[in-house]
Formats: C-alpha cells, sequence, structure tokens
C-alpha cells in the first residue's frame, strides 16, 4: 500500500502536539511536532508507540513498511527522511527509544 494510504489506516493525531522519543536514561533525544510536513511521521510514530509501547527494531520494521515508498527514497537518500533515517539506525544498533506523547 501507499503512504498516503497507510496514513489514513492509523489513529488519527488531531489531540497530539507532538512525540518525543527518548533515549534510556528518559532525556528527549528528538521530537517530531504536529506541523506541516511532518503529520505523516507523527502518525505513523504515534500507531507505532500505540501498538509497540516503544520505538524497538519490531516497531522500526513495521514503519519502515508503513513509509512505503518514502523508505527506499531514504535508502537512496540517506538525510532527505530523517524519521526513516531514525528507523533504519534502530534496527542496525537494536537500540530503541522510549515515547512520550505531549497532548495538544
Amino acid at each position: 500500500m501507499a503512504f498516503a494510504d497507510n496514513l489514513r489506516l492509523l489513529p488519527a493525531i488531531t489531540e497530539i502536539a507532538a512525540l518525543h522519543l527518548l533515549d534510556e536514561n528518559g532525556s528527549v533525544v528528538a521530537e517530531i511536532p504536529n506541523a506541516p510536513g511532518k503529520t505523516g511521521s507523527l502518525t505513523i510514530y504515534h500507531a507505532l508507540a500505540l501498538k509497540h509501547g516503544r520505538i524497538d527494531a519490531p516497531a522500526a520494521e513495521e514503519g519502515l513498511q508503513l513509509f512505503a515508498e518514502h523508505t527506499e527514497d531514504a535508502k537512496a537518500r540517506p538525510g532527505a527522511h530523517p524519521n526513516i533515517d531514525r528507523l533504519l539506525e534502530v534496527i542496525a544498533s537494536g537500540k530503541g527509544y522510549g515515547v512520550q506523547i505531549v497532548p495538544a
């Protein structure tokens, strides 16, 4: 399925201002805001957090599938899709992230 089709199947993010990714110490290491150009990533990361409880290797694998056609583009152009790059890094390193939802 295409990225846009996948997004339609995931929970809404209307009540979310941002999603924080947390390191093993609970420190915020990244933020995905509910902002233009980031809503697709926020939607996917939110759905992964709801299902998996954190962003670990199994969640990252699922996330790459949900990003669909953007995943291949990210692999071909590192840095162009930082939220996909992060999932690839989780798979490669085996290190995941905790998740904190920031309500709107």
